[in-house]
């Protein structure tokens, strides 16, 4: 309708044009542009329906799970009896050195011993002071022994055994002193009442930490002293008589005292069974349940002076599972001038522990050993002692033909005793 008279008014504006001239027209263009429709301006803008609408936002990526923390692997190296005879005790002496060089005798074994993050020897010999000293059956030996098996790589000595008291407890005392200087932990003999009462070494074996404990069957006869009755570690109540009754009281109350430490795994440390027996007899295989039954997980034998088994051992949890422990009878002698058959074959004995940073349970995952052969040049040699990795010197191809027969014997001898699965050298 406004459009219709906004027309109507245009037209009378051209009919009076004729009459008004440019002037009328100009002012009716203007009153008609004055009047322009804007009634589609005052309509509502509608929305683009193409308008883009808002994405949902993208769900954020899971979190990679975080890897699980890798398992703690270290080694444990164990050697036998460290014995001083007086034919060992004068070829170690160095007029060179001016000292007695039992770095020299032992030197084959050092990579093994060295190259473990822990290593421990049974020392069987007093260091009671001297010169004079004195081998079977009474030991005293030099103080450099000491130093020598420091150098090799020896961290803990066990110190109780038949031969503990052989200088009375003024040698036993002196022992410990002399380890205390050269910087040897040492397990299983005390010089008070209060050291007994915490003798036991927790120590840091590549990142997992083991209790050892010491104990010996008895002292050749020799009875403690009433003054010193801590000063030895026995597991027999009968230590002078049958040798058969074991102290079931001592041991698990000493293997609680460990517990308590909270350590990754407890070693026990013992001195048992017969002389050059090659397999170990029904008292050890008792003595064993018991301390594994007792929270023991590794139990390293001597005394035998010759090699007795060893093997890994399935201890029950109590929760149904199981742990993975260890034995071994005897490691025979380590160092010594004994040269009877088997007498001169020892191993050196490295075990695998593991502990899972997940779940916490840590146990013997492994072992080997390195046959040993104490190698007499007969008397009169300079030098006489020398002890022999024998794969290495069989590997080199340098051994004389007496010398070759001897390693090779003495390879077969620990394969036939230990079994050949675990000979590093196989």
């Amino acid at each position: 309708m406004y459009r219709k008279i906004c027309a109507l008014l245009l037209g009378i504006a051209l009919l009076l044009s004729g009459c008004a001239g440019s002037a009328a027209s100009h002012v009716a263009v203007v009153q008609a542009a004055e009047y322009e429709d804007t009634s589609d301006r005052l309509k509502p803008v509608s929305e683009p329906e193409d308008r883009a609408q808002p994405k949902p936002a993208e769900p954020a990526p899971e979190p990679e799970p975080p890897a699980p923390p890798e398992p703690t692997v270290a080694t444990l190296a164990v050697c036998g009896d460290a014995m001083s005879h007086m034919p060992l005790t004068n070829d170690a002496w160095s007029e060179e050195k001016g000292a007695y060089d039992y770095v020299r005798i032992m030197s084959a074994v050092q990579p093994i011993v060295s190259g473990a993050d822990y290593a421990v020897v049974n020392l069987e010999t007093t260091l009671a002071g001297g010169p004079p000293y004195s081998g079977y059956p009474n030991f005293n030996s030099p103080d450099d022994m000491a130093r020598g098996l420091k150098e090799i790589g020896f961290d803990l000595c066990l110190t109780a055994n038949n031969h503990s008291l052989d200088k009375g407890y003024s040698g036993l005392s002196r022992t410990l002193d002399v380890l205390d200087e050269v910087g040897l932990a040492h397990v299983g003999t005390s010089r008070t009442q209060e050291e007994h009462d915490y003798n036991i070494v927790l120590a840091d074996v590549g990142g997992i930490s083991v209790a050892f404990l010491g104990y010996t069957y008895g002292t050749n006869g020799i009875p403690v002293h009433k003054d010193h009755p801590y000063c030895i570690n026995l597991f027999n109540t009968d230590y002078l008589t049958n040798l058969s009754a074991l102290d079931t009281d001592k041991l698990s109350a000493d293997l609680a005292a460990a517990q308590a430490m909270n350590p990754d795994l407890i070693a026990v440390m013992i001195h048992w069974g017969v002389e050059y027996k090659t397999t170990e007899n029904s008292y050890q295989d008792q003595i064993a349940d018991f301390l594994f039954d007792h929270g023991a997980d590794i139990v390293l034998g001597g005394h035998s002076h010759v090699l007795q088994p060893m093997g890994l051992r399935a201890i029950p949890d109590g929760d149904g599972g199981s742990r993975q422990g260890f034995v071994c009878y005897s490691l025979g002698n380590f160092i010594s001038s004994q040269n009877y058959e088997l007498t001169d074959t020892t191993v050196a004995l490295e075990l695998e522990l593991t502990r899972d940073n997940v779940t916490g349970k840590t146990e013997v995952t492994g072992y080997s050993y390195s046959p040993m052969f104490m190698l007499d040049r007969e008397e009169g040699a300079s030098p006489r002692f020398e002890l022999v990795d024998a794969h290495a010197a069989l590997n080199a191809g340098t051994a004389g033909e007496s010398l070759q027969k001897q390693l090779t014997k003495a390879v077969e001898n620990c394969r036939a005793i230990l079994g050949p699965d675990h000979d590093s050298g196989k």
